[in-house]
């Protein structure tokens, strides 16, 4: 197997282990004035977006309630219609901006269900293109990512901020 240096995953294999920092998203969500540094491109009345620190591909997006639930049915039915607006309003600016030509988008509920932050629920909305599932994972074990987290965001922010 060939190698591709990735060192921005280390800060995410360590992080695993430290599960004294409280949630991430908790966190993120009231440090109101770090929103570049904390990849959040808008904040709605409950709930927020921002920009995956490991995405699955360019642009790769998470809507994220503020209130810390589990579950679906723990969120207000005005939570859930703002979280499904914000996913469509996203998918429409990040085919504007980026050119998608498709998402996966959805929500991995539970532990056993794949989800890496299981105690707050949160929609990912992440972008695809044709060919870009190519051989590299399959074959060469390895993802490609073709643009960098500042400057995805920084295309992506001016129309977020348009949002509000």
């Amino acid at each position: 197997m060939k190698n591709l240096w990735a060192p921005w995953r280390m800060e995410y294999i360590r992080s695993k282990t430290n599960t004294g920092k409280g949630c991430i998203f908790c966190t993120k969500s009231k440090e109101k004035k770090n929103d570049k540094d904390n990849l959040v491109l808008f904040r709605g009345e409950e709930s927020f977006v921002l920009m995956n620190l490991f995405p699955y591909n360019n642009g790769h997006l998470m809507i994220t309630p503020y209130k810390h639930v589990e579950t679906m049915d723990s969120l207000s039915q005005n939570c859930m219609t703002e979280i499904m607006d914000l996913s469509n309003k996203s998918m429409k600016i990040i085919n504007t901006i980026l050119n998608s030509e498709g998402f996966n988008f959805g929500a991995n509920i539970g532990k056993a269900g794949g989800a890496g932050i299981a105690d707050h629920i949160h929609f990912h909305v992440v972008p695809r293109w044709n060919g870009d599932t190519n051989f590299m994972p399959v074959i060469g074990q390895t993802k490609v990512m073709v643009g960098g987290l500042l400057e995805t965001y920084n295309e992506l922010k001016s129309s977020f901020d348009k949002l509000s």
